[in-house]
């Protein structure tokens, strides 16, 4: 009787190919030694890079291995959740909560500006205590093997947007820590706190940092952000921050 292993080998990966990466890591390249060697091919990884329009000619030589530019690819997405609040406070943790607390509010919001992206439509905002909320991201629920990270070691792409009232002055803090398996920083991104002044232009502002050849053994993301007005007025005339993301990318590969 005839089975699916007879089948000529171009016609196995081409097969293979058309399967979600994650069939193919976790069940087919399981399943016997033949087709964890079509698996390993270089071809199938670079014609599903060519299907899913990751690939370029000129990467060619410069690839090193296409199976893991693959899955980088295909994981790369905001691993920040409800970075622009449109599910209130889910998947934040509020480390710090004074003055009249955290609040969600609509762009522009008063004496504010919109952001450039149109797709973003609200925003965190302190007030005149300290206003700080984070988010620990565990890179292996997000797709990212602990070999991955170890060897490969991708580079790690944050973003954060900022900005303060036009008649209020406030502050503005970032802090992106890279943390082994029993929480201990290996590498942390932490710039001095911005001060915006009373009158300022209200424009939102970017901030980005790329974390490249950090230690091995980052097993965890630790980000937070917040900060507060600095005239101390009631309600909530601090620092917003919206469309916050982290993203792990291919690039350290080329």
């Amino acid at each position: 009787m005839t089975t699916i292993c007879d089948l000529p080998e171009d016609v196995l990966l081409e097969l293979l190919s058309l399967l979600p990466v994650r069939d193919l890591l976790r069940s087919c390249r399981l399943g016997c030694s033949e087709w964890r060697y079509v698996v390993d091919l270089t071809t199938l990884w670079k014609r599903k890079c060519q299907r899913d329009g990751f690939y370029a000619q000129d990467l060619d030589r410069s690839v090193s291995d296409w199976k893991i530019f693959y899955v980088l690819c295909n994981l790369k997405r905001n691993l920040i959740k409800n970075p622009c609040a449109e599910e209130n406070f889910e998947h934040w943790r509020l480390d710090n909560n004074e003055g009249d607390k955290w609040k969600i509010e609509d762009l522009p919001g008063a004496q504010g500006r919109d952001m450039p992206d149109p797709e973003v439509h609200k925003y965190f905002v302190t007030s005149y205590g300290l206003c700080l909320k984070s988010q620990l991201i565990t890179l292996r629920e997000e797709g990212y093997w602990n070999q991955l990270m170890d060897e490969k070691r991708p580079e790690i792409v944050v973003k954060d947007w900022y900005a303060a009232r036009f008649d209020c002055g406030c502050r503005y803090q970032l802090s992106v820590k890279l943390l082994s398996e029993d929480y201990m920083v290996l590498k942390e991104f932490h710039p001095e706190p911005v001060v915006i002044e009373q009158w300022s232009d209200a424009m939102w502002r970017e901030i980005s940092h790329t974390f490249q050849n950090y230690p091995a053994g980052v097993r965890y993301i630790l980000f937070q952000h917040g900060g507060k007005d600095t005239q101390y007025w009631a309600g909530w005339y601090g620092i917003r921050v919206t469309n916050s993301s982290i993203t792990i990318g291919p690039l350290t590969l080329l």
